[in-house]
């Protein structure tokens, strides 16, 4: 099969031929559709995540059917359309596991960094990994919902708001086109918040009721005016633009960071205990998680802007996304 390999931290991708892998037992092997770039990728391609080991093919949001199965699979059938998300599987024995919570698994696997991922023709996954694939989506727009859909609809439905309720979503990318399609359809009264004139038009046909420009306004109070946000959703990775908004808080209002960035949030302990504001964070979900958010996508007819390549433009791809320069998600499809 044709795949794309990191040889080392720093490395170039090398599209090279392996062999098909077979899958273990509890294990299903994917005849891939699809396989969405996400800025995680990058964790392969320089280094620097706990325990990855080299080579590697990245890659996990990964659609495809079902072409063999290992012992041990019963739920699972050849010729299912399904797809795997960064929890890449889980141990069953940790507290958090035992406790079922999967997503915070002590030993929790990584799709396409514990183990091979889509940027290939054929991959394998344990099977409790796997989730299925409504047919309303094609594999290509499924692919980027497996990652940035369920962290975005995970986040927001695990999050304390009610439909009426005041949505504010920080950034339109790759997270945040999605987010306001999500906050829309979950009957939210939707506020999108960018840098900038140029989206305006693209946030409301997307489900935006008001539109910020924190270019010319100051953010927080323009939240402010319109009431204050129940939520935030902070999709931008820019922590100076997070801190921005939180004065623009309603009370018992949140921030739930999503957009992955090591630099801090400057904010006093003044700024969220008088009107009992806070700041947190959400982490992808489970096989499961992925499915609800599939389902719901396929219901309400939320789907991301794509861009597709071939595997022999990986490099392209890749630094088209990298460059945040993609409209909104890149997708290899093998």
């Amino acid at each position: 099969m044709k795949a794309v390999q990191v040889k080392e931290a720093g490395g170039d991708f090398h599209l090279v031929d392996l062999e098909k892998p077979s899958p273990k037992a509890n294990e299903i092997r994917i005849k891939v559709e699809a396989c969405g770039i996400c800025h995680s990728d990058n964790f392969v391609k320089q280094g620097g995540f706990p325990g990855l080991e080299y080579p590697r093919v990245p890659g996990h949001e990964v659609v495809g059917f079902i072409d063999a199965i290992g012992d041990g699979v019963s739920n699972w059938k050849k010729g299912q359309r399904v797809g795997v998300g960064w929890h890449g599987g889980h141990c069953f024995t940790c507290e958090s596991c035992r406790r079922g919570d999967f997503i915070t698994c002590e030993n929790a696997k990584v799709c396409g960094i514990s183990y091979d991922g889509g940027y290939a023709e054929y991959m394998c996954a344990p099977q409790e990994a796997v989730a299925s694939v409504p047919d309303e989506l094609s594999s290509e727009e499924a692919a980027p919902l497996l990652c940035a859909g369920i962290t975005v609809f995970n986040a927001m439905r695990n999050s304390h708001v009610r439909p009426g309720d005041t949505v504010a979503v920080q950034g339109i990318g790759g997270l945040g086109h999605l987010a306001l399609q999500y906050a829309h359809k979950m009957g939210m009264k939707t506020v999108a918040l960018s840098h900038g004139a140029d989206k305006e038009e693209l946030a409301k046909e997307l489900g935006a009721h008001h539109y910020i420009n924190t270019s010319q306004n100051d953010g927080a109070e323009a939240l402010q005016k319109l009431g204050g946000a129940h939520l935030i959703v902070a999709t931008a990775p820019h922590a100076d633009a997070i801190s921005s908004v939180i004065d623009g808080l309603a009370i018992d209002g949140r921030i739930i960071c999503i957009g992955a960035t090591p630099d801090p949030i400057e904010v006093s302990p003044m700024q969220l205990l008088m009107h009992r504001k806070g700041i947190t964070g959400w982490p992808s979900g489970t096989a499961m998680d992925s499915e609800d958010t599939l389902n719901f996508s396929a219901m309400t007819n939320s789907k991301p802007m794509i861009e597709t390549f071939p595997l022999e433009k990986v490099s392209e791809a890749f630094d088209k996304m990298l460059n945040n320069k993609a409209r909104f998600r890149v997708v290899l499809t093998p």
